[in-house]
Order: C-alpha cells, then sequence, then structure tokens
C-alpha cells in the first residue's frame, strides 16, 4: 500500500499495478479497488493492471489483453472476456472443459 501512495504522489500519467493485492486482507483489497476506480474514472491517468485474481480484474478493468509468452492471444473489452467462458478456458485456464 505505501508503493502505492508513493506512486500516486508523482502524479504519473501511467500507473502500472502489478498484482497489488497479493497478501491483502479482502476489506483492504476492496478499498484499494474503490480508490483505483475512482482514479480511473476521473480520467487523465492510465492504469495497466496485471492481476491473476481474475475476475476482480475484470470487473475493474474495461479492456483485457492477454498475453501468452509475450505475444496477445486475445485482446478486447474486459466484459466480452467475462462473457466468453471458452476464452477463459482456453487462455485462463478457468473452468471446466464441457461446463
Amino acid at each position: 500500500m505505501l508503493a502505492v501512495g508513493r506512486a500516486l504522489a508523482g502524479a504519473p500519467k501511467v500507473l502500472l499495478l502489478d498484482e497489488p493485492m497479493e497478501g491483502l486482507a479482502p476489506v483492504i483489497v476492496d478499498t484499494l479497488f474503490d480508490a483505483f476506480s475512482k482514479i480511473r474514472d476521473e480520467g487523465g491517468m492510465t492504469i495497466i493492471l496485471v492481476e491473476q485474481k481474475v475476475d476482480l480484474a475484470m470487473d475493474f478493468a474495461r479492456d483485457a489483453i492477454i498475453l501468452d509468452r509475450g505475444r496477445i492471444v486475445w485482446r478486447g473489452a474486459s466484459a466480452d472476456l467475462k462473457a466468453d467462458e471458452q476464452a477463459q478456458h482456453n487462455f485462463l485456464g478457468v473452468g471446466a472443459e464441457g461446463e
């Protein structure tokens, strides 16, 4: 949390968040994502989020890009990815095949 605060203090145009929720209590995660959502919605700053908690990331992000070994294998609106169970299974390992 201190690292995020220090980064924001510099008023960057781009904020890169690499798994910012790792090791945090759920109540802190909710608080941080509320703050990130406010920053995102007010504009003026691009947020790039790298997160393994897929549902959290898809709920937060407007757009999603999935990389596999440095190559883009899926790109589009997060809502489209959330609705595409096959893409989630193929690229994210989420869900079981045949469901």
